[in-house]
């Protein structure tokens, strides 16, 4: 079974563009749960623009399901991932002025800086979960870091989908099957929606986990969150 783990950041970017608590981060993650999300996840960047660090301690108390935490291992994430002891601990590339993720980590490059750094992560008690392109290269040396988990990005898949969804699929089908030869469990997140989740699925059954944030809170707009959370739940039932 694929868990769907809600991203709500985007409700803290609604928030921050008006001040105050309106929508409150915490119950949003709260109702999220309640209505099917099956995980948290959060991505704080130095800024603050989105999520914030505070939240992120507000969140630990309350997230009952699988709580994920995003971002790139400066000093700062480092010492919230040893406070707050999440699930998961997702390691992304992203310099400090990105919009948002758009890349994974060269992990031929950045092998032995992930190495320390994964064993640190998991001196906290958190699954660690590196994000990484779909490219087989990759793979093997992110094994080697000791990683539990990789992070397909699939905003390429995203991109041709609607175009070719067989060649969009074809190299995420390779990696995917990839990573269980060597062991690492298998998320997934960027760009995924209600028209291209389905077929992500039933082409990698095995998918421990997508992550899901701007596009369910756009659909949400429309249909509620609660209806939306549990749309999204249906398409990963195949």
């Amino acid at each position: 079974m694929t868990k769907l783990s809600v991203n709500i950041n985007k409700i803290a970017t609604l928030r921050n563009a008006r001040g105050a608590n309106n929508p409150n981060v915490v119950q949003v993650a709260m109702d999220a749960e309640r209505f099917g999300a099956e995980g948290i996840t959060v991505h704080p960047r130095p800024d603050e623009r989105h999520i914030r660090y505070q939240d992120v301690l507000d969140l630990s108390k309350v997230v009952t399901t699988e709580f994920n935490i995003e971002g790139y291992p400066d000093q700062r994430f480092m010492d919230l991932i040893k406070t707050v002891k999440p699930a998961q601990a997702t390691l992304v590339p992203d310099p400090p002025n990105a919009i948002t993720s758009n890349s994974g980590w060269d992990t031929i490059t950045h092998q032995e800086f992930l190495k320390d750094i994964v064993a640190e992560l998991k001196s906290y008690g958190a699954r660690v979960s590196i994000f990484i392109n779909p490219e087989t290269k990759f793979f093997e040396p992110a094994k080697t870091t000791g990683t539990d988990r990789v992070e397909l990005y699939t905003e390429p898949y995203a991109v041709q989908f609607h175009q070719d969804r067989q060649a969009a699929i074809k190299p995420y089908v390779e990696v995917a099957n990839l990573a269980r030869e060597l062991g690492l469990g298998l998320n997934a997140g960027h760009d995924l929606d209600l028209h291209n989740l389905k077929f992500l699925k039933g082409s990698i059954p095995f998918l421990d986990e997508v992550s899901i944030g701007h596009a369910l809170i756009c659909d949400a707009l429309y249909y509620g969150l609660e209806n939306t959370i549990q749309m999204y739940r249906r398409q990963l039932e195949v």
